[in-house]
C-alpha cells in the first residue's frame, strides 16, 4: 500500500495536470486564493477562450477547484478535449 504522503502529492499534483490540459486545448486558465468573511481559505479558479466561455469555480482547496473546473467544463463542452 502507498504511504498516505504519496497519495497525498499526486492528489495535489493532479490539478497541475488539469492546468496541462486545459492550456494544451486553447484554454487560458488561473487560480487565485483568497479569505471568506469567516477568514477561511477559499480557492478561485477560471478558464476561458477566445469564443467568449468562461467558467469560474470555488473551492476549499486548489486540487477540489480545478478538479470541479474540469468537471464545469466537460458537463458543458461538447468537444472530447475539453
Amino acid at each position: 500500500m502507498e504511504p498516505k504522503s504519496g497519495r497525498i502529492r499526486d492528489v495535489l499534483r493532479y490539478w497541475e495536470i488539469i492546468a496541462d490540459n486545459l492550456s494544451n486545448a486553447g484554454w487560458s486558465w488561473g487560480c487565485v486564493s483568497a479569505f471568506d468573511c469567516d477568514g477561511r481559505t477559499i480557492w478561485i479558479a477560471d478558464a476561458h477562450r477566445g469564443d467568449g466561455k468562461r467558467y469560474i469555480v470555488r473551492a476549499d482547496e486548489i486540487p477540489t477547484a480545478f478538479i470541479e473546473l474540469e468537471s464545469v467544463i466537460r458537463n458543458h463542452v461538447n468537444n472530447s478535449a475539453f
